[in-house]
């Protein structure tokens, strides 16, 4: 396993409330969120991650209708626009 470095970080009094706030609403440490929050976008996480988050992203329900009904939801009819 690989040693550790420490790197210190500098928040604003309002972002270190925030920040905490989410570590615990998360059931995590300030450290263990702010670490994922820079290695996730840095293309660091390991494979088997990557494949855990893309199962439980697929595993999701979403309320998504098929495109014929999302396209009529979203583009109103043209007598609508111009008479």
């Amino acid at each position: 396993m690989e040693r550790s470095t420490v790197t210190t970080i500098l928040f604003s009094p309002e972002a270190r409330r925030r920040w905490t706030r989410l570590a615990q609403r998360r059931g995590t440490s300030l450290g263990e969120l702010v670490r994922g929050a820079c290695v996730a976008p840095s293309g660091l996480v390991d494979t088997a991650a990557r494949l855990a988050a893309a199962v439980a992203r697929s595993a999701r329900s979403l309320p998504v209708g098929t495109p014929h009904a999302m396209k009529a939801a979203a583009v109103p009819p043209t007598d609508t626009i111009m008479p």
